[in-house]
């Protein structure tokens, strides 16, 4: 005996293909310088007949709304420093992330430092051998800021609060990577706070119907998956009581292809996840998440044909799922 079951319009569709013999019985079930200033002198009156008191005012004081300049070679690495000093601590922050809020929270913080280093730069006077790479960097501090106030939070519930905060380290020190290596070729350094976390990880897609997880006992259950959607899926087998986190099986179905599982032990739920790069350490997808659960069980010791695929003549509804 086999059973289908097909998905309404967001969802999926679903097939039973346990072998039982007979004909097929089908089931429908129903996201600026200075100007120096200069004392006045006092304005002397004329002599008269009489004495005249000279009155004298007070000279005019200014403050300078920049350095003098331009600074020496050593006066601007000391900058240099200083300003590799004042992003540390920003950085570490976005490093060590804990929470998403936390995420956010320094996000903002590391994005108003890079705007107000920016700005800081433009009112200092470099060697002139360096007035161009001090522009480029200023232009990268900008630009980095503008970077990280756009980035997304969206994929912390896919690939997680570190890949999060390592693509977002990762993307600064790209950024600012041409202004490191122009100073450096000037013999100044700077950067040296910068995130070095190396090349991201190469995502492995892998082949279609592979098991990535199985453990306890099997059965005589079978599942084929139909895979009509355009982005991968790892499909979780749950066994009831248990979390999606901890699958009876996890197969892996490349999207526009089909592939069978076979002994399924038990009943069960089933939990689809879709995304973009796959990371097999993790067994997580990095970006574009989705994570839905049947709203159907299923029962033991039966085939059964999912179609995954929206369809308005679907017959099996859905729920979206907190990330796992």
């Amino acid at each position: 005996m086999r059973r289908a079951l097909s998905i309404t319009t967001g969802v999926a569709v679903l097939a039973l293909l346990a072998g039982c013999g007979g004909s097929d019985d089908k089931q429908t079930l129903t996201g600026e310088d200075p100007a120096t200033s200069t004392p006045t002198t006092a304005p002397t009156s004329a002599p008269t007949s009489e004495p005249a008191s000279v009155p004298t005012s007070a000279p005019t004081t200014t403050t300078p709304s920049a350095p003098a300049g331009p600074l020496t070679q050593a006066q601007y690495q000391t900058a240099l420093i200083r300003l590799d000093q004042r992003l540390a601590g920003d950085i570490n922050a976005l490093a060590t992330v804990k929470t998403e809020s936390s995420l956010s929270a320094a996000m903002e913080n590391l994005t108003q430092t890079l705007n107000a280093e920016s700005l800081a730069l433009g009112s200092i006077k470099p060697p002139a051998r360096a007035v161009a790479a001090n522009r480029v960097l200023q232009l990268r501090l900008k630009t980095a800021a503008t970077a990280l106030s756009a980035g997304d939070t969206s994929d912390v519930g896919c690939g997680g609060l570190a890949y999060v905060s390592q693509s977002l380290q990762r993307q600064l020190t790209t950024t600012m990577s041409t202004a490191v290596a122009q100073l450096r070729t000037l013999g100044l350094i700077f950067g040296r706070t910068l995130p070095d976390l190396g090349p991201e990880p190469t995502d492995t897609r892998p082949a279609n119907g592979d098991v990535i997880i199985r453990s306890g006992a099997g059965g005589n259950g079978a599942l084929r998956v139909k895979n009509g959607s355009a982005t991968d899926v790892a499909v979780s087998i749950v066994s009831p009581g248990k979390p999606p986190s901890k699958p009876h099986i996890m197969l892996y179905v490349q999207a526009k292809k089909t592939a069978t599982v076979y002994r399924i032990g038990g009943a069960y739920h089933l939990y689809v996840k879709s995304g973009k790069d796959w990371n097999p350490k993790r067994r997580q997808f990095s970006s574009d998440c989705s994570f839905k659960r049947f709203d159907q069980g299923f029962t033991k010791n039966q085939g059964w044909e999912v179609q995954l695929k929206p369809s308005v003549l679907g017959n099996a509804s859905s729920s979206s799922v907190d990330p796992y």
